[in-house]
C-alpha cells in the first residue's frame, strides 16, 4: 500500500468519486454540495467531473430531497443524500425511518433501496444545543437501516465505498470537526466491511470501546496510563448498526474488564446496549463492572468551558478506567 496522507474530507470526496466514475447510476444530491462544492468542501470538483444531474443542488428541503431520493433509490438509482448536519436529518425523519428502512419489508423483498444518507454528527464546537447533537444511537434502532461512523481518513474512504454498494439504507455519520483531519489513506482501492469492528491498540488491563471522533480522548487517556504501565485496549466500533459484539466479548475475555466512551446523552446509548450484550455472553470473565461515559444528560450548552464538562474527555476516561482496574 502506497504511503499518502490526505484529508478526511478528501477521503469521502475520493470514496464518491471512485464509484460514480464506475456506476452512472450513482449520484450525490443535498444543499450546496454542487455550485458551492460542498458546505465542508467534501464534494469540491465534483460538480466539474459529473456534471449538474449527477451532483445536485437541492432546495433547503430535507423532508422533500430525502422523499426524492429514496423514490429514486427503489428505481435503479444509488443516490448519496447530503444533510449539512444530521440535526437537519429530523426533518427528513420520517421519509428516513418509515419509507427507506422499511420498503424492503414491506414490499416483501421487491424493493431494495441502496441509498446512503451522510452528514455531520454531534458536537462542533460552539453551535449550541440545536445544532450539537448525535443521533446514531437513533438511527441504529430502526430495523432496516445501517448505521456507520467512521474516526479517521483511512475508514472513512473504505467504509464510505461499502456503504455506496450496499443494496440497503445506510446511515453514514462524520463530524464538522474532523474534515480537516489528515491521515494515511492508499491511493489503491480497498473496502472495509459494514459491521466489522477494529481493534486499533493492543492491550491486556482493560479493554476501552468507542466509535466515532470522541475515539479521540480515547487515546489520549490510554496514552496518560501507559505511563503508569496500564495497558488499554482500543477497540473502533466503525458500524453501530450492526454492531461487531463478537470482537468486543473477545476482548473482554482477555483483558476481563470493559470501559465504553461514546458522545452521545446517556439513556438508549449504543454504550448501555454494549454493556448489556457483554454482561449477558461474558459475565464469568468480567472482574469489574462494564462502565460507560457518555455527555452529560442535558441538551448541549454554547459556553465552552461547559461543553468541555459536558462530553467525555480523558479524565473521565482514566477515573472509569482506574475504578474498573481498582474497584474504587
Amino acid at each position: 500500500m502506497s504511503e499518502r496522507i490526505i484529508e478526511f474530507r478528501e477521503a469521502l470526496r475520493e470514496a464518491m468519486s471512485e464509484e460514480m466514475r464506475k456506476d452512472p447510476n450513482i449520484i450525490l444530491m443535498g444543499e450546496e454540495v454542487a455550485e458551492y462544492n460542498g458546505a465542508y468542501k467534501v464534494s469540491k470538483g465534483m460538480l466539474a467531473e459529473f456534471g449538474p444531474k449527477r451532483v445536485i443542488d437541492t432546495p433547503i428541503s430535507e423532508l422533500g430531497f430525502a422523499g426524492i431520493g429514496v423514490g429514486a433509490a427503489m428505481n435503479g438509482l444509488r443516490p448519496i443524500v447530503e444533510f449539512m448536519t444530521f440535526n437537519f436529518s429530523l426533518v427528513a425523519i420520517d421519509q428516513v425511518v418509515n419509507s427507506a428502512a422499511k420498503m424492503y419489508n414491506m414490499s416483501g423483498g421487491q424493493y431494495h433501496v441502496p441509498i446512503v444518507f451522510r452528514g455531520p454528527t454531534g458536537n462542533a464546537g460552539m453551535l449550541s444545543s440545536q445544532h450539537s447533537q448525535n443521533f446514531e444511537n437513533w438511527y441504529a434502532n430502526t430495523p432496516g437501516l445501517k448505521v456507520m461512523v467512521p474516526s479517521n481518513p483511512y475508514d472513512a474512504k473504505g467504509m464510505l465505498k461499502s456503504a455506496i454498494l450496499d443494496n440497503d439504507p445506510v446511515i453514514f455519520m462524520e463530524s464538522e470537526l474532523m474534515y480537516g483531519d489528515k491521515g494515511h489513506v492508499p491511493a489503491e482501492e480497498y473496502y472495509i466491511p459494514i459491521g466489522k469492528a477494529d481493534i486499533k491498540r493492543e492491550g491486556h488491563d482493560v479493554t476501552i470501546v468507542s466509535f466515532g471522533k470522541i475515539i479521540k480522548q480515547a487515546y489520549k487517556a490510554a496514552d496518560e496510563l501507559a505511563q503508569e504501565n496500564i495497558s488499554c485496549e482500543i477497540i473502533d466500533l466503525r458500524t453501530v448498526r450492526p454492531i461487531d459484539y463478537e470482537c468486543v466479548i473477545q476482548s473482554v475475555k482477555k483483558t476481563n474488564r470493559l470501559v465504553v466512551v461514546e458522545e452521545a446523552w446517556p439513556l438508549a446509548s449504543i454504550s448501555r446496549e454494549i454493556a448489556y450484550v457483554v454482561q449477558k455472553e461474558a459475565f464469568d470473565y468480567l472482574d469489574a463492572p462494564i462502565l460507560s461515559i457518555t455527555s452529560s444528560d442535558t441538551p448541549l450548552p454554547y459556553a465552552p468551558t461547559l461543553i468541555e464538562a459536558a462530553l467525555p474527555n480523558p479524565e473521565k476516561i482514566i477515573k472509569a478506567v482506574k475504578r474498573v482496574l481498582y474497584r474504587l
